[in-house]
Order: structure tokens, then sequence, then C-alpha cells
């Protein structure tokens, strides 16, 4: 399972490794340079390729400055699937991934604004 630490602006340790892009940190593995259709929008499709692998809980790490933005549609279609949903700045996502169980969490960390 999957250890962040250490973010900053551009910039979060995930397993000793340094990511620069946004990521999806995932109980089995890691999904480097996540890129979503609009920069500062979340929505399904953005998810598309790891949604079969969520667990119960997501963690959304909305930017340094929160300016990511989850669509209303995508959380309810999550909540339907039965996936918890908290979205915050990155650095408390990151803390807050940190106080969860990493085998039934998920994180989607947007890196810098």
């Amino acid at each position: 399972m999957a250890r962040m630490h250490d973010y900053s602006f551009g910039q979060v340790t995930v397993d000793g490794h340094l990511e620069t892009r946004d990521v999806i940190v995932l109980p089995t593995r890691v999904v480097r340079e996540w890129w979503r259709r609009d920069g500062h929008g979340l929505v399904l499709e953005d998810l598309e390729a790891v949604l079969d692998e969520l667990p119960a809980r997501l963690i959304v790490g909305t930017g340094a400055h929160g300016r990511l933005h989850p669509d209303p549609a995508t959380l309810e279609e999550l909540h339907r699937r039965g996936i918890e949903v908290e979205a915050m700045p990155t650095a408390d996502a990151v803390e807050r991934y940190g106080a969860l169980d990493p085998a039934v969490t998920a994180a989607a960390l947007h890196l810098t604004c």
C-alpha cells in the first residue's frame, strides 16, 4: 500500500518517489501523470481508467489553493457506486490519506494551483 508525505506546491512523495505531476494513488498501484479533460475540473471521465479499482473512499486533493472542482454529478455517481468522496486542498488531502487505511482508500491529487 502506498504512503504519501512531503507535499509542497507541485510535488509530493509517494512510496519514496517524488511525483511532480498530478497522481492517483490506489491501494494496489500508482497512476502517474494523471490528466483531466478540464485541468481544474473533475468529471467521471477523468476517473474512467480506475473506476473499477476505486475502493470505498476517495480523497480528492483540489490543489494548493483548492482550484480543482469536482463536478456534482460525478460526486453523485461515485456515491451511487458506494464510494465516499472527500475533497479538500491537497496538503490536507495528503494528511487525511495518511490517517486512513490505504487498503480501502484512494487519492486523486492535483499538485499545483
